[in-house]
């Protein structure tokens, strides 16, 4: 069983548990295990593009995060391996200041939850807003685009774009293609995210629109490393772990899960 997760959040985010301080997150993860984590909380939005109040730090939180964290490390060092991160989206002319944060952190993860919109001012927002064929390849151009610059450590939930999507079909397959075989190109983890499974798994869901059965089916042709991720916002998360792992592996396909490349640390 995968021992680290690099997926990780906090109350300052606006929708993760706000009675959960950071170090629960670090108990809560040690009891089950884990050696080495990282913090990815979603990082702050200097320029105010994503209006949403719900999403994500204040710019002005973004130092006090990071000290939290790095007081963690120092106190907890003989029992885990912490490190500081952001989890961003991508969008062109923001290459500086994603690179600026990169430099601040051990880690960035990429999750791309929007792309702009016709207007290139707006967002449009995968679960808000309905997406066309053209929106997800210009999503899936996102993600290639950010590998080009060097901007994420790890895609995390790259199938997230099946949120906008009944089926599986030959867009669908397009944009799983481009992404797999940029994460090829440039050795960049893709992520197998398991917060639907576990929404799935105590009710709160009815379906599973990822991790997509035919996108990880897809990434099986590719030369990628492939990783787990909690996506912990809140305690239960973390508590139902290996069960969400054993769902996922039976939920994709025993066969598939073994034709791909799961790394053993980065």
């Amino acid at each position: 069983m995968q021992n680290f997760n690099y997926h990780t959040h906090t109350y300052r985010c606006r929708h993760a548990d706000y009675n959960m301080s950071d170090e629960d997150y670090v108990k809560a993860l040690l009891s089950k295990g884990f050696k080495k984590i990282a913090f990815t909380d979603h990082a702050p939005d200097k320029d105010g593009i994503d209006k949403r109040t719900y999403m994500r730090m204040d710019y002005s939180e973004k130092e006090e995060y990071l000290n939290s964290i790095k007081d963690l490390r120092e106190k907890y060092k003989d029992l885990i391996e912490i490190e500081t991160g952001f989890e961003v989206e991508y969008l062109p002319g923001r290459e500086k200041y994603l690179l600026d944060l990169k430099n601040e952190v051990d880690k960035i993860v990429l999750g791309q939850h929007y792309i702009y919109a016709e207007d290139n001012k707006s967002l449009k927002i995968f679960r808000h807003q309905e997406f066309t064929d053209e929106d997800l390849i210009k999503y899936a151009t996102y993600i290639e685009l950010a590998m080009q610059n060097k901007i994420p450590d790890i895609i995390v939930h790259p199938d997230i774009y099946m949120l906008s999507r009944d089926n599986f079909g030959e867009v669908e397959s397009k944009v799983a293609h481009m992404i797999c075989k940029s994460a090829e190109v440039h050795n960049i983890p893709l992520e197998i995210n398991l917060t639907e499974i576990q929404l799935y798994l105590i009710g709160r869901r009815t379906k599973i629109s990822y991790p997509s059965k035919e996108f990880w089916d897809i990434a099986t042709n590719y030369n990628i490393q492939v990783l787990y991720g909690i996506d912990a916002h809140f305690k239960d998360q973390i508590e139902m772990y290996e069960e969400c792992v054993e769902y996922v592996n039976e939920y994709i396909g025993t066969e598939k899960i073994k034709k791909l490349n799961f790394i053993k640390n980065i």
